[in-house]
């Protein structure tokens, strides 16, 4: 089995909605990221791709943890993801490869996610940054 592995974010704004984001030519949403350079460490990736794609400099919160799930867009591959909780410095905008971007609620059902998003991302939301409402 082939591996991608990627840097990924979770960024979360005041009303606990996701940004996602929809790269040209696929057809799921998924977090701000994306593979790895030789040679760079995650969180580097991970700052330069929120750059690239949202057009944002961004500050990490917290390393999540890294995870194996199902490739969003290639079949025969298995996404290996280093994810981060952050705080972006400026409003997002879309750049380089991302055709969409979108904030999402935790319980979406009408977008096409990615398995991370769906399996890792807001699970870990609901549980670490939702603000309880009584």
């Amino acid at each position: 089995m082939k591996v991608i592995t990627v840097a990924a974010a979770i960024i979360v704004n005041e009303q606990q909605q996701l940004l996602l984001v929809r790269k040209q030519n696929t057809a799921c949403f998924m977090q701000v990221g994306g593979k790895l350079e030789p040679n760079e460490a995650p969180e580097q990736t991970m700052l330069r791709e929120i750059r690239e794609e949202i057009g944002s400099d961004a500050t990490i919160e917290q390393f999540v943890g890294r995870f194996e799930t199902a490739t969003a867009n290639e079949p025969d591959f298995k996404l290996v993801s280093y994810v981060y909780h952050v705080q972006l410095q400026q409003a997002p905008q879309i750049a380089a490869e991302i055709a969409e971007m979108k904030w999402v609620s935790l319980n979406d059902q009408q977008t096409a996610l990615a398995p991370l998003t769906t399996e890792v991302v807001m699970p870990w939301v609901r549980e670490h940054l939702m603000i309880d409402v009584v």
